[in-house]
C-alpha cells in the first residue's frame, strides 16, 4: 500500500511521491521566539516529530529544516517591552525552546535558521519581486507584495478574490483572511523599531514576516521542495503568502506537499491564561507529567482533527505508558533483544497500513494496544516461544521509533533508592521476607517502586 497524504492545497489524499527516490526535503514553521512555547504550539511540532519520525521509519532519508523567527512584530514588542536588546531576549527563548523540544524526544531538525541570519536572501527575493512587477515600493521604504499581480492567491486558503473585501494594503505580520490585502515584504523603519534595522536598495528597515519563511527554505530546500508544514492558523495568511512571493520570485512551483495540523483544545475549551488552562511545558513537568504522556495525549486524535488535551487524562495516559513499559520489561527479562532478528508479527502490517492513510495515529494505536493485551495473555498462560519474543521486541521498537511513547527505565535513580533495593535483594536471598517487605515500603514512601524479576529487580517510578 502506497503511502498517502491530505494535501491542503488541493483538499484530498494524493499518493506521496518525493521529488528524489528515497529522500525527503521537509520545511516546518518554527516558533517565534518572544515567548515559551505552549502545549498548542507543541502539537503542531510533535505532530511534525511524527511525519518525519514515519518518513524515516518507511526508509526516506529527510533533510529537516526548522526555522527561528527571531525578528517580527512579537519579537521587537518584547525586546522593547522588557528594554533588552532583540538578540539577548530571542537567543533565551530560542533556548527554552531547544530545551523544551529535547524533553519532549522531539528528533532535531538538520538546520535550525534563525531569520535575521538571511536578511540578504530576503533582500535579493524582494529584489526579483520588484523587477517583475509584483511587488511596489512606498515612500516610507516599505515594499509590498500586488496580490493581484497573482491570479493564484487565495488557492491554499481557497479564497477568491473577486468576492472578498479588499483594501489598499496592510503592514501587519497577521491578518483575517476575509480582508486579504496587499501585504509587507519589506517594512520601512519607524522610530518604535529601535536599532532593529537593515539597509536595503529601497530604504532601511526590516523584513516581513512571510518573506523570511521563502528566502529561508529556498536557501536550504530549493526552488521546489517535498513538504511543507504548520498549524492551520499558518494557512492564512502565512503560507499563502510564502505560496505567492516564492512561485513569482523564482517562476517555480514552491512545495508539492502542504501538511497542516489542527487547532489544539485545552480542558475542553481554548487555551487562556485567564480560565487557567495555558500550559507551557514547564507547567507540564511541575504537574508530574512524563514526555510519553504528553506525546501519547497530542498524538491519540488524528492530526487533522481537533483534540482535547486535559489534566483529566495525565492518570489514563499514565497506565498506558505504564503498560507498555511493563511489556518492554518483560520482553527484555525474556531474552528479546538477542532474540530479535528483523522478523514481525501479522498486526505489524496492519499497524503501517493505517499510518500510510494520512497518518491515522489514533487507528495505528488501537491495532498495537489490541495486540499488546493479546500478546500479555498468550505471555500468561505461557502459550509462548522465541520467535514470538523476538517479533514481539521488533514491533515494540517499530512503535517507539514512530510514537516515542515507550519510557525507558530512568537511568536518574537516587543513589539513597539503588542502596536500599540492594538491601532488600539481600534480605530477600536470606529469606528475611519481613526486612524485605518494609524496605519496599520506605521505598514506595518515597515515590519509588520495586519490582521483582526472575533475576533481580527493576525500579520505578510510581507516577
Amino acid at each position: 500500500m502506497p503511502i498517502r497524504f491530505y494535501n491542503s492545497i488541493t483538499r484530498k489524499k494524493e499518493i506521496f511521491q518525493p521529488i528524489k527516490d528515497g529522500e525527503v526535503g521537509m520545511y516546518t514553521c518554527g516558533p517565534t521566539v518572544y515567548d515559551y512555547a505552549h502545549i498548542g504550539n507543541f502539537r503542531t511540532f510533535i505532530f511534525e516529530d511524527l511525519l518525519k519520525r514515519y518518513l524515516i521509519h518507511r526508509g526516506y532519508k529527510v533533510y529537516h529544516i526548522l526555522n527561528i523567527t527571531d525578528i517580527d512584530d512579537k519579537t521587537i514588542k518584547r525586546s522593547k517591552d522588557e528594554n533588552t536588546p532583540l538578540g539577548q531576549m530571542t537567543e533565551k527563548f530560542t533556548g527554552y525552546f531547544m530545551n523544551d523540544s529535547k524533553w519532549l524526544k522531539i528528533i532535531p531538525a538538520n538546520e535550525y535558521p534563525r531569520a535575521t541570519d538571511y536578511i540578504p536572501k530576503m533582500i535579493e527575493m524582494i529584489q526579483i519581486l520588484l523587477k517583475r512587477k509584483y511587488a511596489y515600493t512606498m515612500d516610507d521604504g516599505s515594499v509590498y507584495f500586488n496580490i493581484q499581480s497573482y491570479p493564484d492567491y487565495g488557492q491554499l486558503a481557497n479564497l477568491e478574490l473577486k468576492f472578498q473585501r479588499s483594501t489598499n494594503r496592510v503592514a501587519n505580520d497577521e491578518y483575517a483572511k476575509d480582508d486579504p490585502q496587499d501585504f509587507a515584504l519589506w517594512k520601512g523603519w519607524k522610530e518604535e523599531d529601535g536599532d532593529v534595522v537593515w539597509d536595503a536598495p529601497w530604504g532601511k528597515g526590516r523584513p516581513g514576516w512571510h518573506i523570511e519563511c521563502s528566502a529561508m527554505s529556498n536557501y536550504y530546500l530549493g526552488e521546489h521542495f517535498d513538504i511543507h508544514c504548520g498549524g492551520v492558523d499558518n494557512i492564512f495568511p502565512h503560507h499563502e503568502n510564502e505560496i505567492a512571493q516564492s512561485k513569482c520570485a523564482t517562476n517555480h512551483k514552491f512545495v508539492n506537499l502542504w501538511m497542516h495540523s489542527e487547532h489544539l483544545m485545552v480542558e475542553k475549551g481554548k487555551m487562556s491564561k485567564s480560565v487557567g488552562n495555558f500550559y507551557q511545558i514547564k507547567d507540564l513537568i511541575d504537574l508530574g507529567y512524563s514526555p510519553e504522556n504528553v506525546r501519547y495525549q497530542l498524538l491519540s486524535g488524528h492530526y487533522r482533527t481537533r483534540i482535547s488535551f486535559s489534566s483529566n487524562k495525565k492518570h489514563e495516559g499514565d497506565r498506558v505508558i505504564n503498560r507498555i513499559s511493563d511489556l518492554r520489561s518483560r520482553l527484555i527479562e525474556l531474552g528479546a533483544i538477542s532474540l530479535a532478528n528483523g522478523e514481525l508479527p501479522a498486526e505489524y502490517g496492519i499497524f503501517i497500513n493505517k499510518l500510510d492513510d494520512d497518518l491515522d495515529a489514533p487507528g495505528a494505536m488501537s491495532i498495537f494496544f489490541q495486540w499488546m493485551r493479546n500478546l500479555n495473555t498468550k505471555f500468561d498462560k505461557g502459550l509462548y516461544n522465541d520467535v514470538d519474543i523476538g517479533k514481539s521486541w521488533e514491533f515494540l521498537c517499530a512503535l517507539d521509533s514512530i510514537f516515542g511513547i515507550v519510557k525507558v527505565e530512568s537511568t536518574n535513580i537516587p543513589p539513597k533508592i539503588i542502596c536500599l533495593a540492594d538491601e532488600r535483594e539481600e534480605a530477600r536471598k536470606l529469606g528475611d521476607w519481613s526486612k524485605a517487605d518494609k524496605i519496599r515500603d520506605i521505598v514506595r514512601s518515597k515515590g519509588w517502586i520495586i519490582e521483582d524479576l526472575s533475576v533481580g529487580y527493576k525500579i520505578k517510578n510510581s507516577e
